[in-house]
């Protein structure tokens, strides 16, 4: 079937094409009970602006932007991204807005999109994930005046709006419990170096090894895959001061690095001890089952979300601190094996 126009509605509704366009665009020049008979009209035709004719008109897109610059086939394995998604969507879809999601290959390109969809009026806003230091994507999105929300911070959002967690004391959190458990050799497999909240996690993670007196501690970076974590935690159970406990950025990670120890003859939690970040229910599935640090990741989306429409409609920008995570033990740790 043909596509409707605004033509057929106009003759569909026994008016002007001009009075089409000022009820669907919210205008003046027709009459409420008009306005709503077009409007009724067009929604059973299924008639849709174009994005032509919305940038032409100043109409709002009634759609948010989600540009990614990672590989594509990351997101379907990666259980964060996937629920962090559901929640932007669920408070999104009550508002009857629409999520524009887009991969992209490099900061450029994501840059690239932003310009495009701001130019077309394809969006209203967009949500920024993966902040990195000196973040190119802040300065360009404030000079368009593009609404957005940043997904991360506190620190490097110049006057976005942002929604942040506080990673440095989660992750201080789980050093401690380490070692309370009487852990001395602990590493971890981080994720992106360039991405800012690894910087932060490395900074955390280095201060409070110092502050408890862990020598031996190391951060290995990775890329939150399966592969790269099983790779570096090869490496570092190969190595002479082999560690008893690794703390993983991610659940993919961390279930890679529960299978190479598996593979090496090593007992976890008994020669291991393992602690995943994010807590999906990849975690509760494997044996042992994973400890891990825990947070209502698609309510972390759903307030993003509802930050940036906030934003769209008129709010100043401002940061907002959702919830920390917390750590829940399970039968991956446990005291190191003695002797």
């Amino acid at each position: 079937m043909k596509r409707p126009t605004i033509a057929d509605v106009a003759r569909r509704a026994g008016v002007s094409k001009g009075a089409v366009s000022y009820a669907l665009n919210g205008q003046p020049g027709v009459s409420a009970a008009t306005r709503q008979r077009i409007l009724d009209i067009a929604a059973e035709m299924g008639f849709s602006p174009s994005s032509a004719a919305r940038a032409l008109s100043g109409a709002s897109a009634e759609a948010v932007g989600l540009a990614l610059c990672r590989p594509a086939r990351t997101l379907g394995i990666e259980p964060f991204f996937m629920e962090l998604i559901s929640g932007v969507e669920a408070e999104l879809a009550a508002r009857s807005y629409a999520l524009t999601l887009q991969v992209v290959t490099d900061p450029a390109a994501e840059i690239a999109v932003y310009r495009r969809w701001w130019g077309e009026r394809r969006v209203d806003g967009v949500l920024v994930c993966d902040l990195r230091t000196d973040d190119r994507r802040v300065p360009v999105l404030e000079e368009l005046g593009l609404p957005a929300v940043v997904i991360g911070g506190p620190a490097g959002t110049g006057r976005l709006a942002s929604v942040w967690s506080d990673d440095a004391a989660a992750l201080v959190e789980t050093v401690e419990y380490l070692v309370a458990l009487g852990h001395r050799r602990i590493a971890r497999v981080g994720g992106l170096p360039d991405l800012l909240h690894t910087e932060i996690r490395t900074e955390a993670f280095d201060r409070a090894c110092r502050r408890l007196g862990l020598a031996d501690a190391v951060t290995v970076p990775s890329d939150y895959t399966g592969e790269e974590g099983a790779r570096a935690t090869r490496r570092l159970l190969s190595s002479a001061a082999r560690p008893t406990a690794v703390i993983y950025d991610n659940d993919v990670m961390a279930i890679a690095g529960l299978s190479v120890a598996q593979e090496m003859g090593l007992a976890v939690p008994a020669d291991l001890s393992i602690v995943a970040w994010d807590d999906s229910p990849l975690c509760q599935l494997v044996h042992p089952p994973l400890t891990a640090l825990s947070r209502d990741i698609p309510a972390y989306g759903a307030h993003a979300a509802r930050q940036l429409l906030a934003v769209i409609g008129g709010a100043d920008p401002a940061g907002l601190q959702d919830e920390t995570a917390h750590l829940t033990p399970r039968g991956s740790t446990a005291p190191p094996r003695s002797g």
